[in-house]
């Protein structure tokens, strides 16, 4: 960690005031994306070009999310809750920003925007997919975003579901995790089958199926413990060139969820939970429906409003990165 807490907590909650600061900068990171900080006024000056209207949205984001990671930053994720709560200011609040976005940009209805609900399920749909699939990584980085809740049910330490004693349990604990953050995906489809905006709908909709994907590529697959489950380069091109309209990903989901119902197994303790979940995922997915028409419009204000966001969004990242390290070496 290169940025002490009592320097961090306050910049946190101060940040979305800096994008109002033509001069404000931080030079004092050593992390690898310190470009971010160093050249901040570059970010901060094109913010202020936005019109008000999209001004308020980013900061407003911005502000909610330095607060929930300073929130964290002296906490593990110990419940399903907390689990919850924890991806929602890392990645709800970012699905929660771009939806008001979408509809401050009349390229959405407004109820994209107004349904915080749907917008924060998109997202920690997203981000538990991640955790999930990066559970080797952040461990051998010394970090820890598995609930505790859960994992505490199959081990002592999180830790320990690494080691080849205890993978049986290790893939029960695993596929807990994916029922759960399926989950999300009923909200997922609704939240899609309401765009119109043929760019919005390519967006949002591209990594929903990707995470699928990659759930359905991690479902009781022992080797999330023992290296990296990534989905083949030619089933991601696939899936981006047919995930274009509603029924389209509505197929992909149900053809995803039925490939992890076939690897149930019969022992597992999340078994009747999984196939409840798949279930309701299948009468939302099933074939047949009109296709959506959707208008091909695309103005520059939204792209370069987007890119703020997810810019101040990776800032925010930067100077919380260090957060588990942290809490480890607290510990020690």
């Amino acid at each position: 960690m290169t940025i002490s807490l009592d320097v961090k907590v306050p910049m946190l909650h101060e940040f979305h005031s800096y994008l109002y600061q033509p001069e404000w900068k931080y030079m004092e990171s050593k992390e690898k994306d310190r470009q971010v900080l160093e050249d901040f006024p570059t970010i901060s000056m094109e913010f202020r070009k936005l019109s008000k209207v999209y001004q308020d949205v980013i900061s407003d984001i911005c502000h909610k999310m330095g607060v929930g990671m300073a929130e964290f930053l002296e906490k593990k994720v110990d419940s399903q809750h907390e689990w919850d709560k924890y991806c929602h200011y890392v990645a709800g609040l970012v699905g929660i920003g771009l939806s008001r976005l979408f509809s401050a940009s009349e390229l959405e209805d407004p109820i994209v925007g107004q349904d915080t609900e749907l917008a924060n399920s998109m997202g920690l749909f997203l981000q538990k997919t991640n955790i999930i699939r990066d559970y080797l990584e952040d461990q051998l980085e010394g970090r820890e975003f598995w609930p505790r809740e859960v994992w505490s049910r199959y081990a002592k330490k999180l830790s320990d579901l690494a080691k080849p004693e205890n993978i049986d349990m290790a893939v029960q604990c695993l596929n807990e995790l994916i029922t759960n953050a399926l989950h999300h995906v009923p909200d997922v489809l609704t939240y899609l089958s309401r765009l119109k905006n043929q760019s919005v709908f390519n967006f949002c909709a591209i990594p929903q199926v990707m995470a699928i994907a990659t759930l359905a590529a991690c479902y009781n697959n022992k080797q999330v413990f023992r290296g990296v489950v990534k989905i083949r380069k030619g089933q991601a091109v696939t899936l981006m060139m047919d995930a274009t309209n509603i029924q389209a990903v509505k197929a992909i989901m149900y053809q995803y969820v039925e490939e992890i119902y076939q690897k149930i197994p019969s022992t597992d303790p999340s078994s009747n939970k999984t196939q409840q979940v798949i279930a309701s995922i299948r009468t939302m997915s099933l074939p047949g429906g009109p296709m959506a028409s959707r208008h091909h419009y695309s103005p520059i204000y939204l792209s370069c409003a987007m890119l703020l966001a997810a810019l101040s969004w990776q800032y925010l990242s930067t100077i919380s990165k260090a957060t588990e390290e942290y809490v480890q070496a607290g510990e020690n």
